[in-house]
């Protein structure tokens, strides 16, 4: 636990990368200077918070989080705080969709529906709600009992937001204001056939624009900022978008009392100011990061946790009594010391809620059937885990290109890092599994470039970044790289051609420009096949099985 004061005005936002059509209307229409809370007598409020759910609402294989697991956690949270005299809020750093296929399938129908069964009161619109176009988006909307929140996202060309901005509450007389912010790297995150008429606003300026509207319309007592933007240590974002720390640091302090962030999916516990815990272990004490009097906190990701922060409001001052994040049933391997091996919970069993299991059950079963259907056979592991795929080529990387080369007969492959999100192991391959790495639904695509044309093409996706989505994945080529240039330029180990036409395959999300890739599906050379990358894959393993992924080791290609 984690136990510190905030001695300032009360102003808490709630800054959530927010759906807003209209920040104005979405808002409580409180207009009085005077206080609601009376002088001497404190107020006590728990904020609960979750992030970057990724269709999760069922528990996985070994029976880790889930959302009914979850509501009991956050049920008896709320009623211990409840006989205390205070009020709960519960918020989500937003990217409820894409990661999980029975989610998929239903458009995260599951997701919203157990969440409003959780009882959550808002989130931030992340950059994988845009997985979806508007259209579906809306319907989700519907679906939800709870505000979707995003200050900075707009119709393109014009001041009306897509979202609403901000939202009030009232905890026992406090006025809690609660805004969302989304990332401005959502334009080139998402699909951009399902961003076309959207802009993503650069983040600090709408939060100094939208506290200023809060403090000036609604006198809160509290600011919480609810984003889907990053935690990045030090406030070191490299290509990324700034983040929560930069926030922070760009508001006048005591702007802002709490951001509840996203995105980045890294549990924010601090082991000293501005360096977080590099490996922390479930049900350890945890210490949120703090900025210019901002309290910044998020929960990993998957409902893995639920972050709870215990507030004392009190004359104006607010104080933060207790941090923690709650493990939801994780579990830990044990040694036997026989050569086994058993699971252990982190802490406790935490018992799922039967009536929420009951509803979500027949989403769990619905299309199942299909999703079990045996594709293949792996001999080995894939490796598609973020820390790697982001940094470094892999076996899995080479897997995904060598099935794209094979279908569209192109001479090389390109994909960047962001776009694997899972890894496969050993035994029967499942049209499941392989949408678990494939989950974004992008369509197989080529296009052709002379060979000086590739060369600058090379350049600038070997200038993502390691550790950012964009991180490039190439097969069939061999350079070498010396600061911004490359040379010795090798195509299936033949020297490249600058005047000859190479076919280059890769997916419709970086041929629109996504993470920043050259635009190239205007080029009369290309061509969409129409064929889902997770149907390539499950065709290749179809027609190449038994897999084996010692056979799909990257070569050293790149030689500095």
């Amino acid at each position: 636990m984690y136990n510190s004061n905030l001695n300032k005005k009360i102003s808490l936002l709630v800054v959530l990368g927010l759906f807003s059509v209209n920040a104005i209307a979405a808002a409580s229409t409180i207009q009085s200077t005077t206080p609601s809370w009376e002088k001497n007598k404190p107020y006590q409020f728990t904020i609960l918070h979750t992030n970057d759910h990724h269709g999760r609402f069922w528990q996985n294989d070994i029976g880790e989080y889930g959302l009914a697991a979850q509501k009991t956690v956050v049920d008896e949270i709320r009623k211990e705080v409840a006989t205390k005299g205070g009020k709960l809020l519960l918020l989500s750093g937003g990217d409820i969709n894409t990661g999980v296929p029975e989610s998929d399938v239903l458009q995260a129908k599951p997701d919203f529906l157990g969440m409003n069964e959780v009882r959550y009161d808002a989130m931030a619109v992340g950059n994988h709600e845009f997985d979806h176009p508007l259209a579906v988006i809306r319907e989700q909307q519907k679906w939800a009992h709870f505000p979707f929140l995003s200050a900075n996202t707009y119709f393109k060309g014009t001041d009306n937001r897509v979202f609403d901005a901000y939202k009030m509450f009232d905890l026992n007389g406090i006025k809690v204001a609660v805004f969302g912010l989304t990332t401005d790297d959502t334009i080139f995150l998402a699909s951009p056939k399902n961003t076309d008429g959207v802009e993503f606003r650069k983040t600090l300026p709408e939060a100094q624009k939208v506290i200023a509207q809060i403090k000036k319309t609604e006198s809160p007592d509290m600011i919480i900022a609810v984003t889907h933007m990053g935690h990045y240590e030090n406030g070191e974002h490299g290509s990324m978008a700034p983040g929560d720390v930069e926030l922070a640091r760009g508001l006048q302090s005591g702007e802002l009392d709490m951001i509840v962030g996203g995105h980045s999916q890294n549990p924010v516990c601090m082991a000293s100011p501005n360096k977080r815990i590099t490996e922390y272990v479930p049900g350890t004490p945890c210490a949120p990061d703090k900025q210019n009097g901002t309290w910044i906190v998020q929960a990993h990701e998957w409902g893995k946790y639920v972050g709870r922060a215990d507030f004392v409001f009190l004359n104006g001052k607010i104080t933060l009594q207790n941090y923690q994040l709650i493990p939801i049933n994780l579990k830990k391997e044990v040694d036997n010391g026989d050569g086994t091996k058993r699971l252990e919970y982190y802490t406790k069993e935490i018992l799922q809620d039967k009536t929420l299991l009951e509803n979500l059950k027949p989403y769990q079963e619905q299309g199942k059937q299909q999703l079990l259907v045996k594709s293949g056979e792996l001999i080995g592991r894939l490796e598609g885990d973020r820390s790697v795929v982001r940094y470094q080529q892999s076996n899995m990387g080479q897997l995904l290109l060598s099935a794209f080369v094979e279908k569209t007969k192109a001479d090389i492959g390109i994909m960047s890092g962001g776009m694997i999100r899972d890894s496969l192991i050993e035994g029967n391959i499942t049209y499941r599994d392989i949408l678990k790495v494939e989950p974004f639904g992008n369509n197989v695509v080529y296009f052709e470039l002379t060979g000086s044309e590739l060369i600058d093409y090379l350049k600038i996706a070997l200038n993502k970044k390691q550790g950012s989505g964009g991180y490039p994945h190439l097969k069939n080529i061999t350079l070498t790289r010396s600061g911004d240039n490359i040379k010795d330029v090798k195509i299936k180990n033949e020297p490249i051609d600058l005047q000859k036409s190479y076919r280059i395959a890769t997916l419709d999300f970086l041929a629109a420009g996504g993470d920043g890739y050259p635009i190239t599906n205007t080029s009369p050379t290309y061509v969409d096949t129409g064929y889902r990358d997770a149907d390539v894959v499950k065709q290749y393993f179809e027609e190449h099985s038994p897999i084996n992924a010692s056979d799909y080791e990257p070569t050293q290609f790149i030689h500095n």
